[in-house]
């Protein structure tokens, strides 16, 4: 039950207090995080609080509650229901991943990535059909939306396991009206109608090892297991998204997979070859992804804080298509490393 506000206590006063008391639990953003709160409750902008702060306002019904159970360490994004993803605003929840801003580098790349194919296109086939995206374990659908919304000539198609995560994609294509082919099923075995016809795929998988406890109160006790953790040492789930995607790429097809900041040499290793000349020597090769492919331009990039976080990688083409001596073949060229712009405020 909400409380009844107090006789004369101020905005200003409750912004204060809870501010201590969200610092006190842990939260070094608690001024950002109060103030949010309450603009969710007034429904204005975080200035407008700002400015009704210092009016002398009162403060709004359900403030303490709010502050309350931000304390507990309930996510702020469950509290107002929404979370701030590029230029999308996104209704998030229990039972949903909710996105993180260091996604963004992975949409840059796939911006970068369609763009290049557009380009290529252009030049060589005049009037070719519009680019197809793949995003595998969309979620909340925040990398899906974001590229129909930037890049809207772009055939989008995405996949969620989870029925809670499908229905929240769902209803934030549906809000925002994005026209994306969103399905709900396994991603390591879905678009079999697509096989060899994408140009790019994307990923965010889940990929904290089985058994690690993530740090944050936030993400432990709150973000759905089913979105958290890969198997084993994390990546067994990525590999095989990995597998997926090289049966979904067209030779040249680009793939952009998420992972934790320690992972990244451990996953080039695995697609990578030792020797250049041997493409049938990579372990993804070796492993029946995509029988006889693998994978050539293999390059990390890094996130907005600086840290190893998205892997890319071309689709090779097929080895038995290659003659005595032939030169790889990349299809797209490598666009470089992404471009790095300031993440969508989700506070205030």
């Amino acid at each position: 039950m909400s409380e009844v506000p107090r006789a004369g206590y101020a905005l200003a006063s409750a912004l204060r207090e809870a501010t201590t008391r969200l610092q006190a639990a842990g939260i070094d953003n608690g001024r950002s995080d109060a103030v949010t709160l309450a603009a969710h409750l007034l429904r204005s902008g975080c200035g407008e609080v700002e400015r009704l702060a210092i009016l002398g306002a009162p403060t709004p019904t359900g403030f303490d509650d709010l502050v309350a159970r931000r304390a507990q360490r309930v996510p702020l994004q469950h509290l107002t229901g929404r979370a701030a993803f590029r230029h999308l605003e996104l209704s998030v929840g229990p039972g949903v991943f909710v996105p993180r801003p260091e996604t963004e580098v992975l949409v840059d790349l796939a911006l970068l990535a369609l763009d290049a194919l557009r380009a290529a296109t252009a030049a060589s086939r005049p009037g070719s059909g519009p680019a197809r995206l793949v995003d595998l374990c969309t979620g909340s659908g925040a990398i899906a939306l974001s590229v129909a919304h930037e890049r809207p000539a772009t055939r989008v198609f995405a996949v969620e396991l989870s029925a809670q995560a499908h229905a929240f994609a769902r209803a934030n294509a549906d809000r925002l009206g994005l026209d994306i082919d969103l399905r709900q099923g396994d991603a390591t075995t879905a678009f079999d109608d697509l096989l060899g016809r994408v140009d790019v795929v994307v990923t965010n998988p889940p990929y904290i090892p089985d058994g690690a406890v993530p740090i944050d109160p936030e993400v432990a006790g709150h973000d759905p297991a089913v979105a958290l953790y890969g198997g084993g040492d994390g990546l067994e789930l990525p590999m095989r998204l990995i597998e997926r995607a090289a049966l979904l790429l067209r030779p040249g097809g680009v793939l952009l997979v998420e992972h934790g900041e320690l992972q990244g040499g451990d996953l080039r290793a695995r697609l990578q070859p030792s020797d250049p000349r041997d493409l049938s020597q990579t372990p993804a090769a070796q492993s029946g992804y995509g029988a006889a492919t693998t994978w050539q331009d293999v390059h990390d990039h890094r996130d907005l804080t600086g840290r190893p976080r998205v892997l890319r990688a071309v689709r090779a083409r097929e080895i038995m298509e290659r003659t005595a001596g032939e030169q790889d073949s990349g299809g797209l060229a490598d666009e470089g490393a992404s471009s790095t712009r300031a993440a969508a405020a989700e506070t205030c």
